[in-house]
């Protein structure tokens, strides 16, 4: 099947500033014929090898999130032009989803989310025996341990352990993805009990219709009336860390506030500098969203101003540390992805 052809849209020239002005619902966006459609006819078709007849009902919105009691999700509005995609890249430094692996993940993800909504799955006895209740509140951020067997890896920041149902939509993607090496995977782990868990319910549910059928598509892009510059506004505001004096006793240690030290290097010149490898390298690392290790950053670099603070090692070591210390912050605690922040 030839890809979609591609709809011209009069706001696709302009510039960045002007196009901060314009309101999402203003965009006239179409998932049928945007890129995003070859790659949810790939999850249709992995949904189809796996002999599950449920299909989710997707529609663009803010963010990648499956309502409750409704048996599809939302996918980012930016996914579905190239130049919303480049928009995202320079306000977020990312573009979460932006490439085939990734967005991928993200859909078998939000599918489980649907899937666990169509059928009711979290109200059985055996899915709160493994994963946990449902109904525990969701927060803006949580601690992960990095270390723990109990929860299989799909999305990056250690996804499953944030909610019980994030754990289920996450084991169910790591089982639908194509190849099956799931089981090879986690041998020996207490997440495979959770994927042989899912691998019998899929079989159970397989040809059978969801009881829920709701057509609800909550916060549609066509009906969001807030402009582009207000919804960068409330996504870096979620982002942002809130307290940068957090980091001054790892920065005093690193870094020297002696008088005497007038001839050194600033630090906060220091980590200007090397912005961009540090950012680079440490998102890689963590899996941890560009933007939040961009922000605590330029909190580090803000720190060191007021601290007036110079540098107290050599160049390549306090470079070996600046990046063990912005690791450590950026993981002391993740950012939930839910899309709170646009309400």
């Amino acid at each position: 099947m030839p890809p979609p052809r591609r709809r011209r849209h009069a706001w696709e020239k302009l510039p960045t500033r002007a196009l901060l002005d314009v309101r999402l619902c203003d965009l006239r966006l179409d998932l049928e014929t945007s890129p995003l459609a070859p790659r949810v006819e790939a999850l249709h078709a992995e949904l189809a090898r796996a002999g599950l007849r449920f299909r989710p009902r997707i529609w663009l919105s803010t963010d990648w999130f499956s309502p409750d009691g409704v048996p599809g999700f939302a996918i980012p509005f930016y996914l579905a032009h190239p130049r919303l995609a480049r928009l995202e890249r320079s306000q977020m430094l990312q573009v979460e989803g932006g490439n085939q692996g990734w967005c991928m993940k993200l859909l078998r993800h939000e599918t489980g989310h649907a899937l666990d909504h169509a059928y009711r799955l979290h109200r059985r006895k055996r899915w709160r025996e493994l994963f946990g209740r449902a109904g525990r509140p969701y927060h803006t951020t949580y601690v992960p341990e990095p270390s723990s067997t109990e929860f299989v890896q799909n999305l990056y920041n250690f996804y499953a352990q944030s909610h019980p149902v994030e754990d289920f939509a996450e084991t169910f993607a790591v089982w639908l993805r194509p190849g099956r090496r799931w089981k090879r995977r986690y041998a020996g782990t207490p997440a495979l009990e959770k994927l042989c868990y899912v691998d019998g319910l899929m079989a159970e549910i397989a040809g059978r219709a969801a009881p829920v059928r709701s057509r609800e598509r909550t916060d549609a892009i066509s009906k969001l009336r807030m402009t582009l510059r207000e919804y960068y506004e409330r996504k870096k505001a979620h982002y942002g860390e809130e307290d940068w004096s957090l980091y001054d006793r790892d920065l005093l240690r690193l870094f020297s506030d002696e008088p005497g030290d007038g001839r050194r290097l600033s630090a906060a010149a220091f980590l200007r500098e090397r912005r961009g490898e540090l950012r680079s390298i440490v998102s890689q690392w963590t899996g941890q969203h560009r933007f939040v290790v961009d922000d605590v950053l330029k909190g580090m670099i803000h720190r060191c101003r007021e601290l007036r603070l110079r540098l107290a090692y050599s160049e390549q070591e306090t470079g070996e540390g600046a990046a063990v210390l912005l690791t450590l912050h950026t993981t002391r605690i993740q950012r939930m992805r839910h899309r709170e922040y646009f309400r």
